[in-house]
């Protein structure tokens, strides 16, 4: 069976369902090919079901603060994990249910279930069917990336993100292998839940944070509720029902470990080298970031097929510029938004705009902390700390990074605020209510506009130096 379409999707993640609802605006036909499930990653596996389950360790862990404010009987709630964790997949079922409703489900002939692969650069095929297309959008997203040889020796003791969520009862005791935002997200739930948890990483740092005083800060405060192992590398082996995990001279039992090393795009199966394109060394495809093309080829790359940051904001982005590039011969391109990570521990981990290792040496740095900040005391959650970085000659603010109480709404401000070019007399000429954690970044910025103006007179001396030495110059080169 032949097809011949304008454009071929291949993926009903997040990015290609929106690629789809651009391609819509142009043309009818299309196919969306997806293998698997239906449902985003972030629906099913990902986004939604981890905050289901981080919530409800929230909630539980909060009965330990309940003797401080007079609440008695704490000590008898439990934690019924079969039931915590059929509510995650209820919620979690809701979510792709959600998604489906006003996607996939509506699809007749446009969508078609099996695992694309390429027979060159305008053909797929998909099983026994081939279909021919002016342009095909990859959209296949990405999974946990799992050191060779674990899979096969671990067996059924290694979760990952995608089976954690699908068992009946939490590990007595578990290892999670990779602290990023997935790691130190899962691993605090899961010690809150019931679950003895180490966290291990070969790195030195956690939740992508780059700022040695907000990394120092958010691995002490992870500490304080279990072993945290950094910065060298990590063995495994199964012993028995359990697993040994071993870092340096450091070694434990665990039930289970929960891989959380990064994610790999799923483009193994797709036989791109068919094409002809230029790979790289993770057999990804060469793209251009702002088209989103493969080189020549009429062929799109987005999502998190592309390895980059797992975003569900930048791949609905990526999904539209793709889609409509494969509609039209002028191409849109993809407009950059100031960067953001937030990790949703307890407390938040955020990261914004300019990273530290991007700052220059005429950066100003303004911080506060959050330990006199009073809805924070309130809340019984003032640990932690807030730094933004500012352009030493404009008062732009260009970024920051934070450990604290509710900062993903903080980062938010703070992004919108670099968005706009805003100087920290500008972001501190915005309005702010009281009491409300937004008071820190007010607080934040009034320290940072200190540091401004405390440097604006030693810039001035300099400049009016530089200036005399060019004057004189210029008069010794006449005089000669």
């Amino acid at each position: 069976m032949q097809d011949h379409v304008d454009v071929a999707v291949i993926g009903a993640g997040h990015a290609g369902l929106n690629a789809v609802k651009e391609i819509r605006k142009t043309t009818d036909r299309f196919v969306l090919i997806n293998g698997g499930e239906l449902g985003t990653t972030c629906a099913r596996v990902g986004c939604m079901p981890s905050k289901v389950a981080i919530h409800l360790a929230e909630l539980y862990q909060s009965r330990q603060r309940f003797g401080h404010y007079g609440i008695v009987g704490a000590e008898a709630l439990k934690v019924d994990q079969a039931a915590a964790l059929e509510h995650v997949r209820d919620l979690r079922d809701t979510f792709v249910d959600l998604v489906m409703a006003n996607t996939t489900d509506e699809m007749g002939d446009e969508l078609v279930e099996g695992f694309a692969r390429f027979i060159d650069a305008n053909t797929l095929a998909v099983g026994n069917r081939l279909i021919h297309a002016k342009a095909i959008v990859i959209a296949t997203g990405a999974s946990t990336m799992i050191p060779l040889g674990w899979k096969q020796q671990l067996g059924d003791r290694l979760l990952t993100v995608e089976t954690l969520f699908e068992q009946e009862r939490l590990p007595e005791s578990v290892a999670v292998i990779g602290l990023g935002p997935i790691g130190v997200e899962m691993g605090q739930a899961l010690h809150r839940l019931g679950t003895k948890v180490v966290g291990v990483d070969v790195g030195t740092r956690i939740a992508r944070v780059q700022d040695p005083e907000i990394n120092r800060l958010a691995v002490e405060i992870l500490e304080r509720e279990f072993p945290v192992w950094l910065g060298a590398p990590v063995a495994v082996e199964r012993v028995g029902e359990q697993v040994r995990v071993t870092q340096g001279d450091r070694e434990i039992l665990v039930d289970s470990i929960f891989v959380a090393t990064g994610r790999r795009p799923n483009i193994e199966g797709l036989d791109l080298g068919k094409v002809g394109c230029v790979l790289d060394a993770h057999g990804v495809p060469l793209y251009d970031p702002r088209t989103l093309q493969v080189g020549r080829f009429p062929i799109y790359l987005t999502g998190d097929a592309t390895g980059g940051v797992a975003n569900l904001q930048i791949a609905a982005a990526q999904g539209q510029v793709a889609g409509y590039n494969a509609c039209h011969a002028k191409p849109r391109t993809l407009d950059a938004k100031t960067p953001m990570s937030i990790v949703f521990s307890d407390p938040n981990i955020a990261v914004v705009g300019t990273p530290w290792s991007q700052l220059s040496a005429d950066v100003v740095v303004g911080q506060q902390r959050f330990g006199p900040v009073g809805r924070a005391l309130i809340m019984g959650s003032n640990r932690g700390l807030l730094r933004l970085y500012a352009d030493g000659r404009t008062g732009i603010v260009l970024g920051g990074a934070m450990v604290g109480p509710r900062c993903e709404h903080l980062a938010h401000l703070l992004a919108w605020g670099i968005e706009s070019r805003m100087t920290a007399e500008q972001m501190l000429a915005m309005p702010y209510y009281h009491p409300v954690i937004e008071e820190a970044l007010q607080d934040a910025l009034h320290d940072l506009l200190k540091g401004l103006r405390r440097v604006a007179p030693l810039r001035t001396e300099i400049s009016s130096r530089l200036g005399s030495v060019a004057r004189w110059r210029r008069r010794v080169s006449a005089a000669s």
